[in-house]
């Protein structure tokens, strides 16, 4: 985003012309809008003695009236053509301009990097990169650090960049807080010259998360799912608790064509909406699909009953960012997720979990959206955290561990 120079900010009063000497067009601007031009800013003892630029020029031109309507009108329509160029290069649409999610081109995770006790070294040089704001690369943080990978998974965080793309950060980092940094696996100064390493090149998008191989040189996937999938049962170092068992494997899935669409999809499909018929299908789809998961989270503490799954952590990097980005910047604005007492308290369950509230860092969530996608703020104005939001209200007692007992006791109470 260009920023202005700062030559251009001057302390001096600007110095005003006379009627007589402004230019011909400007003087039949003036007589058009019978607006009396003002020779110098009004004397305000309260306010700064200069102007900016900007200002002192709009008051020269139409004093403290709106600008005419022909230039209204002008840039209005500038701005919407503008506005859906980028929005159809940054959000792919249909026809109907409802957003459309490119797939990744590496949705699996191919079979020789699965790790077994007979081959213990098959992901020993897999190489994980993300980005804090994004809820999908939030997915393989979480199922990462529940099936205690750390040690097993190097990872390098980006940030997104002025054009919108990942860039890593040189500044050094205390590990007490999860920020963007270096490319810890190949020092590339940005995302895509990570995947142009590959052999072919590459010319997609450059999406988090991905999954490197550092000695081939390769991506081995960018599809979320497929990563977190792979990290639940790919590792044969991992020791945390099976978040897809067998016997859940049907459910889960079911779930995930529900949570996908719907929610997870769902709210970039009103954020990123082209038209009017777009948002409003993909709105009632959201809150319909929301207030049918605030009604099965009455009775079970999770999605799955008792046990907490792969489709509980999609649908979690969801919730925790809805009240914080998706209800204002992408027009969610039907019901906030505190106002489902299910939902806030079983998003509070998933975030007091060990290890899950150090994957969330809020602020570089809000400035990923807010200060990222001009198109949808293009004043790059972040808004005030919620206090719903943050850690001391996201750590008060959820109280859902009474379904979880209520379910065992039903088990056991004779027939």
């Amino acid at each position: 985003m260009a920023t202005l120079n700062s030559s251009f900010i001057s302390n001096q009063t600007l110095p005003f012309p006379s009627p007589t000497n402004l230019p011909s067009h400007f003087r039949a601007l003036r007589r058009r809008q019978l607006v009396p031009i003002r020779m110098s800013l009004p004397d305000n003892s309260n306010s700064n003695s200069s102007a900016d630029p900007i200002t002192s020029l709009t008051r020269l031109l139409w004093g403290r009236a709106l600008p005419p309507q022909p230039l209204i009108s002008a840039v209005r329509s500038t701005w919407s053509a503008t506005w859906l160029l980028m929005m159809r290069q940054l959000a792919p649409s249909s026809s109907s301009g409802s957003y459309s999610r490119p797939p990744g081109l590496f949705s699996s995770v191919p079979s020789l990097y699965h790790s077994s006790p007979q081959t213990p070294n098959a992901t020993n040089s897999l190489h994980l990169y993300v980005g804090l704001p994004c809820p999908w690369a939030h997915r393989t943080l979480i199922v990462r650090a529940l099936k205690n990978l750390e040690a097993h998974l190097p990872f390098s965080v980006a940030a997104p960049g002025s054009d919108g793309s990942w860039e890593f950060h040189s500044g050094p980092t205390d590990g007490s807080v999860l920020v963007a940094g270096p490319d810890k696996a190949n020092r590339k100064k940005n995302l895509r010259e990570v995947y142009r390493m590959r052999r072919g090149g590459y010319d997609g998008r450059s999406t988090v998360p991905m999954l490197w191989d550092v000695k081939r040189k390769e991506v081995v996937c960018n599809e979320s799912y497929g990563i977190i999938e792979f990290l639940n049962s790919g590792f044969a170092a991992g020791s945390g608790p099976d978040l897809c068992p067998v016997q859940l494997r049907g459910e889960i899935e079911r779930w995930n064509q529900v949570i996908y669409p719907a929610v997870n999809n769902g709210v970039y499909r009103c954020g990123f909406a082209q038209s009017q018929e777009a948002y409003d299908t993909a709105v009632n789809e959201l809150f319909t699909t929301l207030d049918k998961l605030e009604s099965h989270l009455s009775t079970n503490r999770y999605l799955c009953g008792d046990t907490l799954t792969l489709s509980d952590v999609c649908l979690f990097t969801t919730l925790i960012r809805f009240d914080l980005v998706y209800n204002v910047l992408f027009k969610c604005t039907k019901r906030k997720i505190i106002e489902y007492p299910n939902l806030y308290a079983y998003t509070r369950d998933i975030y007091q979990m060990p290890k899950v509230a150090e994957t969330c860092n809020f602020e570089a969530i809000m400035d990923g959206y807010y200060r990222t996608l001009f198109p949808l703020n293009p004043g790059g104005i972040r808004p005030i955290m919620p206090l719903v939001c943050q850690y001391e209200s996201l750590s008060k007692p959820h109280g859902r561990e009474v379904l979880s007992l209520k379910s065992k006791q039903l088990q056991l109470s004779p027939q």
